[in-house]
């Protein structure tokens, strides 16, 4: 639990990005054994968006990043650090690097953040400590994921709930501080509850005879998940998580004005929602359009609450983020309009 007291932090501008591709409810009960009221009681989502064959993730984070250096008026030759949020790179050994390309950002360092449903928070976190130093002056944070590629679409547990997009911000320092406090925690013991585990091939390398032909394939099973676990362990270290950074910035609960949370449930929005007896219309959630996009999910709805002026000058948000690794984290956000 630290609060912010260097120099100052503004989210410039905001962008997002899903896929064309819409498969609802409806279209996956013609795939498997399930209904639009088996998913939408449960789990609130009525559709997702899914990224085809012609598409990468490269090219969702680059459309959001546009749209936030357009809002921003920068250009991306301005950006001195890219963080890119996600755990579905395209290279293993991460994608940042293909989005400063992308983007031409020629002059910015980038690196890979995998942190999955934390990761944008965590982002956010990390830029901030960036500009606290006065090491960089324009930071571009992206979240993205793209899920569909890695569930099993024949598993109505989990290919109901997982969609792809992007979202990003742009970070500058300023006098006034947007960015408050912050409260981070990873319990690592119950990383199995949610994961893409690693498996093996049964071929390997004879390395006392220097056999080097039967090469060894590293490959990844699908994503799994104990969701009462999850929904368990959201519902308890979030609301506390979040009342931490209360604590910390001298606040009450009823001076928050915006509840953004992972868009992970509904059931998991409405819960943490009444354990901080915040109200139904202070919660922000598009979970129904877009389903769980993972680091994505709470910078697309960010840019969605700015584009349709719920954000106003000087309203505080409340945002955080959950869930593989295990990992939480939560950051309040007095946003000030530049003047």
């Amino acid at each position: 639990m630290t609060p912010f007291k260097m120099h100052g932090t503004h989210i410039l501008s905001t962008g997002s990005a899903v896929p064309d591709i819409c498969i609802s409810n409806d279209l996956l009960s013609n795939i498997i054994d399930t209904s639009d009221t088996w998913i939408s009681t449960r789990t609130g989502i009525k559709e997702r968006r899914i990224l085809d064959n012609n598409q990468s993730i490269i090219d969702l984070a680059r459309i959001a990043s546009d749209e936030a250096l357009i809002k921003g008026l920068i250009k991306a030759e301005d950006l001195d650090l890219i963080l890119f949020a996600t755990s579905t790179p395209n290279d293993l050994f991460g994608s940042a690097s293909q989005l400063q390309k992308s983007l031409g950002a020629t002059k910015a360092a980038a690196f890979d953040i995998t942190a999955a449903c934390s990761g944008f928070v965590i982002g956010l976190i990390v830029a901030q400590q960036f500009i606290q130093t006065g090491t960089y002056k324009n930071i571009l944070i992206v979240g993205a994921d793209t899920l569909s590629q890695w569930v099993d679409w024949s598993d109505r547990t989990t290919c109901i709930l997982f969609g792809d997009g992007a979202g990003a911000a742009i970070l500058q320092p300023s006098r006034q501080n947007d960015l408050m406090s912050f409260e981070l925690n990873t319990d690592g013991s119950e990383s199995h509850q949610l994961s893409i585990q690693h498996q093996e091939n049964s071929s390997s390398i004879d390395y006392k005879n220097l056999n080097f032909s039967a090469q060894k394939i590293s490959k990844y099973k699908y994503l799994t998940m104990n969701g009462k676990e999850v929904y368990k362990f959201a519902v308890s270290k979030v609301p506390e998580s979040i009342n931490k950074c209360l604590q910390t910035s001298q606040l009450k609960t009823n001076q928050i004005t915006w509840l953004l949370l992972h868009q992970a449930n509904q059931r998991i929005l409405d819960t943490v929602s009444q354990k901080l007896q915040i109200p139904t219309e202070k919660v922000l959630s598009n979970i129904q359009c877009y389903g769980n996009t993972s680091a994505a999910s709470i910078p697309i709805a960010l840019n969605e609450a700015f584009n349709t002026g719920h954000i106003c000058h000087k309203d505080i948000i409340a945002i955080a983020g959950f869930g593989a690794g295990l990992t939480w984290g939560s950051i309040l956000i007095q946003w000030n309009a530049i003047e």
